[in-house]
């Protein structure tokens, strides 16, 4: 079932300052994503852990937005899940923007974590190139 971490959404003040900074620690710029309009993909060192990063917009604040694990089978784990009487707010997904397929869930305090297929497909872009 589960495999380890995904990936750990940020959503932070200024995009490039945060990337650059974090590249200055060692970790490697993968992709840029339209996702939130945009953003950066970067894999933590020695780790095949990714750090998502989006600015700030709306009515958001910086900080973690979501931690997502990676699982063997997004829709074995679903139905398993389900037939636990867990409560999940949607089927699996694909979110073309980066290739993922999930599902979100809330933790009993609230939190939104999410799950992720370990088999991730390229990500698609709309006609505009994002």
């Amino acid at each position: 079932m589960l495999q380890g971490i995904d990936h750990i959404e940020i959503i932070v003040r200024d995009l490039d300052e945060y990337v650059a900074y974090l590249q200055k620690l060692g970790f490697e710029r993968i992709m840029n994503t339209s996702h939130h309009g945009d953003s950066a993909e970067l894999k933590m060192p020695g780790s095949d852990t990714i750090f998502e990063l989006h600015q700030v917009g709306g009515e958001e604040v910086p900080g973690i937005n979501h931690i997502a694990l990676r699982v063997d089978d997004i829709n074995a784990t679903h139905e398993d899940l389900k037939s636990q009487g867990i409560a999940i707010e949607e089927p699996p997904g694909d979110v073309v923007s980066t290739g993922r397929t999930n599902i979100n869930l809330r933790d009993p305090d609230g939190w939104r974590l999410q799950l992720v297929d370990a088999n991730r497909k390229k990500p698609r872009y709309s006609a505009d190139g994002h």
